[in-house]
């Protein structure tokens, strides 16, 4: 397997960081995906079985599909245990940050994080990280998720061999997911030999399949039919299809954390579409997803009007407008981008 080459000063902190056993915490961003939480789980396995003290804290809950990954039962939710979550960071003598490099990423939590006098190692494949937000920071946005970042890491550690069947799936879930399984661009050789060297461990492809893409409920199905007919507008001037869900519809199909997940790739699957956004109401916010085609960059427009952020072809956003006004003011930023829209990629 072709490995990443790191800093050899940055790999010789962090060894020394995780030379005598210590109580560890991972945790990573608000709402964790598959990268997020697949990173955490399966970097707890290997930390572990490496003789240390792991505790995995999210900021918030995460969606039921991701419940098969071994150890998900154990990470711990601030939102419904903040005083636990307290002690434990309060114990702690290092933290890693996954799969976010801002600390507003974990949003309730960030006081607890920023507040901390431990060392904190960021590993992370999102551009523009925070200056100083960590003291070792293992920043690659070249790479396509956490996940396969982070084999790379522990195998300059000399971690590896610690990959056992339960981290190699966690790993092999956040690569398959953060990559649109294997689909997008940001997938390279490399990424195909970690994932031959994950099953070489014994992840299961087909099991892991199953348990994310083949487990929805028939709520989530009538869901995403109603969005798609009634809720799916294509504005063929800007090449760009919006979806929008508000917070009546996803409480009339009981909506669950994870059941918006991949339907904004609806809209790219539609020919000459270039830019596809997904606007709901969640938490008295409107969150906003983000994705494009070719060199077109979503990136530069969550961070200039939605205050987010993320790659050039995958980012997210929010407003603190109304569901109707957040879409207004959407559309009335297209007429500046239609050239570049219209653009041959």
């Amino acid at each position: 397997m072709t490995e990443h080459v790191f800093s050899s000063e940055k790999i010789r902190q962090l060894q020394e960081l995780l030379h005598q056993p210590k109580k560890i915490v991972i945790t990573t961003h608000h709402k964790p995906d598959g990268d997020a939480l697949g990173s955490s789980l399966g970097f707890l396995h290997v930390l572990a079985k490496a003789g240390h003290s792991i505790s995995v804290v999210v900021p918030s809950e995460f969606p039921s599909f991701l419940d098969w990954m071994n150890g998900s039962g154990d990470a711990i939710d601030f939102r419904k245990h903040p005083h636990k979550v307290k002690v434990v960071l309060k114990n702690a003598e290092l933290l890693f940050c996954l799969d976010f490099n801002d600390p507003s990423r974990v949003e309730k939590m960030q006081a607890e994080i920023t507040g901390l006098d431990i060392p904190m190692v960021l590993v992370d494949h999102h551009l523009d990280p925070k200056p100083g937000f960590c003291n070792i920071q293992f920043s690659y946005p070249a790479i396509g998720s956490t996940c396969e970042l982070l084999v790379h890491l522990l195998v300059a550690l000399n971690l590896d061999h610690h990959i056992d069947r339960n981290a190699a799936e966690c790993f092999y879930a956040g690569i398959m997911t953060d990559t649109g399984s294997f689909r997008f661009n940001s997938v390279t050789a490399g990424t195909h030999r970690v994932i031959a060297r994950l099953m070489e461990a014994g992840a299961r492809n087909y099991f892991i399949h199953e348990q994310i893409y083949d487990t929805n409920s028939s709520w989530k199905l009538k869901f995403l039919g109603f969005t798609l007919h009634e809720h799916m507008e294509v504005l063929e001037e800007f090449n760009t299809v919006i979806f929008s869900a508000s917070q009546a519809d996803m409480d009339r199909f009981h909506h669950e954390p994870g059941d918006l997940e991949g339907v904004v790739n609806y809209g790219l699957s539609i020919n000459k579409i270039k830019m596809a956004v997904l606007f709901s109401e969640r938490d008295n916010l409107v969150k906003i997803s983000f994705r494009s085609k070719g060199s077109f960059s979503v990136k530069d427009i969550a961070e200039k009007y939605f205050e987010g952020g993320g790659h050039r072809n995958a980012a997210g956003g929010r407003s603190e407008l109304s569901l109707l006004d957040t879409l207004n003011k959407f559309k009335a930023l297209l007429p500046s981008y239609k050239d570049e829209l219209n653009r041959e990629s």
